[in-house]
């Protein structure tokens, strides 16, 4: 099949790492010009190198971005619209907020939370829909998580927010679905990154347990019995950003092995 990515311009964020990488990885081996981003410039510089001997793709650019700042986002979209002078695709992605209950967490959890895993979604889709509309093409994806279908215990900020992301997803969708542009939410179940290895983790230590014994009790609530990699989730997202993906949009969907009980 021909995606029709081949020289699209893809900004990917938060990137360095995790599904953000793999994803940005998966963008490249198909052709599609890169730009990534993180906090970190030394974290950039290693990843881009690492994309594009894998791929073999040189068209991999960097720029440092902290998506709670909305002056690093403008500042991000305006290098990528004065390089290359079009952005076709745009993955929202960011770290998961502060884990913990409701009486874990205070109001500036709250006020982190919204700028990191919802604001930042908003101001980054309003940047680029002005070039996607003068194109007459575009492609959002949102990555959020498995606990937009079924809750988390002990994850009320992402829970409450990436809801709130799935609200914004679906609407943003049927406002600019005139224009070809498509805008959908992708929730990862529990795949091997850091993220989730800083969970079982927690649970660990909460349950006064080896972490291995975390792990394995999640594989074994995972009806394809492992975690999942995170090249399977960048494939995903890379259809969804393509051509061939012309008439799916305003949908939130979960990648999870078949954990999920909810319909």
């Amino acid at each position: 099949m021909d995606l029709g990515i081949n020289e699209k311009v893809v900004v990917v964020m938060a990137s360095s790492k995790g599904l953000g990488k793999a994803t940005a990885l998966e963008f490249a081996k198909e052709g599609a010009t890169v730009i990534i981003s993180s906090r970190s410039q030394q974290a950039l510089d290693e990843t881009a190198v690492e994309i594009k001997e894998a791929s073999g793709n040189q068209q991999v650019f960097s720029h440092v971005c902290d998506v709670s700042k909305e002056q690093d986002i403008q500042n991000l979209f305006q290098f990528v619209a004065d390089k290359f002078g079009r952005i076709d695709v745009l993955v929202n992605n960011t770290g998961g907020p502060k884990a913990g209950g409701f009486d874990a967490v205070e109001d500036a959890d709250w006020y982190k939370a919204f700028d990191q895993n919802l604001l930042s979604y908003i101001r980054t889709s309003r940047t680029v829909l002005p070039y996607m509309k003068k194109q007459q093409f575009g492609r959002i994806i949102n990555i959020s998580s498995s606990s937009t279908k079924e809750v988390i215990d002990g994850l009320i900020l992402s829970n409450t927010f990436r809801a709130g992301m799935v609200g914004f997803s679906k609407t943003l969708a049927r406002e600019v679905a005139k224009d070809n542009i498509l805008v959908n939410t992708v929730g990862p179940g529990r795949f091997g990154t850091d993220r989730v290895a800083e969970l079982d983790g927690i649970a660990a230590d909460k349950q006064g347990v080896p972490i291995e014994q975390i792990i394995e009790k999640s594989k074994a609530n995972i009806p394809a019995g492992r975690y999942g990699d995170p090249e399977e989730f960048a494939k995903v997202i890379v259809f969804l950003a393509s051509a061939a993906n012309s008439y799916l949009t305003g949908q939130s969907l979960v990648i999870e092995g078949g954990s999920l009980k909810a319909l």
